[in-house]
């Protein structure tokens, strides 16, 4: 069982480093596309890339688990975590366009906090061990993220609830992953939220080919990489891990999205940055002995 967990653990912090990655992309991406132009395109292209996964997976398994025979719990959990990653994914991307990066970047990882919270209703209390890595996310986190004074804007508005839709996606992921084939429910997943984007596309924006031709190569690693296999490791990885920690981990996307700035734009990190990287950090490894 330990063995899974670490896993698991290794799994995420991969997840984590391929959202990271992806900063660049989608930044690049929306530069000529709407968001939801970019994000439809980006979620169904994941969900299409997974079909020939399954089909792989099964033969190599000698099963045949059809989607008619897969279960209630496999349409219900996908669809569920598909409407919870259109909330945030879109909530998210249109906050950007009134807020910071910087900020947006540390509220959406608030769902480290939200995560273990939301599970006290339900009566899952985390240890102290890992309530004080929450908290050292938390402030590793701000200071990773934040610039100047902080106050809530429309954009940061928007960009908090979107951190909500992820904490849902978060928990919806942990109650369903037992159950059913992760890979089917991720595939699942990006076709409800990427329908939905498509949809609200052609209703409030005017998609042009040309524009979303020029962001072929951000759409592509943000389809393939950043939602086919990202997210399907996040499901699969999630079997194993706690919701908490999974969150905790999974926030390192801002640590690698500063780091990837670093490495490939020439980014320079303050101080107060690295700060924020070691504390992010510490607080992941206090959660593995928690």
């Amino acid at each position: 069982m330990e063995r899974k967990k670490w896993k698991g653990n290794l799994l995420l912090l991969l997840t984590a480093l391929i959202w990271g990655a992806a900063f660049v992309a989608q930044s690049a991406g929306v530069e000529q596309n709407g968001p939801f132009t970019f994000n439809g395109i980006r979620l169904l292209l994941g969900g299409i890339v997974l079909i020939p996964c399954i089909v792989l997976f099964d033969k190599m398994r000698h099963v045949r688990l059809g989607w008619r025979n897969a279960g209630k719990d496999l349409w219900l959990g996908g669809t569920l975590c598909g409407l919870a990653l259109f909330a945030g994914s879109t909530l998210q991307q249109f906050g950007l366009q009134y807020t910071t990066a910087g900020k947006a970047g540390f509220i959406t990882a608030l769902y480290v906090i939200f995560v273990p919270l939301c599970r006290l209703f339900v009566g899952k209390r985390p240890g102290k061990l890992l309530w004080g890595s929450v908290v050292l996310a938390a402030i590793g986190m701000y200071l990773l993220c934040m610039d100047g004074s902080f106050s809530l804007s429309k954009g940061d508005v928007l960009v908090l609830l979107g951190a909500f839709g992820f904490t849902a996606h978060i928990l919806i992921i942990d109650h369903f992953s037992q159950k059913v084939d992760g890979v089917r429910m991720s595939c699942l997943q990006f076709l409800v939220a990427g329908t939905l984007s498509v949809v609200c596309m052609f209703l409030f924006e005017t998609p042009s080919v040309p524009a979303i031709l020029s962001a072929g190569v951000p759409i592509l690693y943000a389809g393939i990489l950043s939602c086919g296999v990202a997210y399907t490791l996040q499901v699969l990885a999630q079997k194993d891990t706690d919701p908490t920690v999974a969150s905790l981990i999974m926030c390192l996307e801002s640590v690698f999205a500063v780091l990837f700035g670093w490495l490939l734009l020439g980014e320079a990190l303050s101080a107060k940055e690295m700060l924020g990287c070691l504390m992010m950090f510490v607080a992941i490894v206090m959660a593995q002995f928690a």
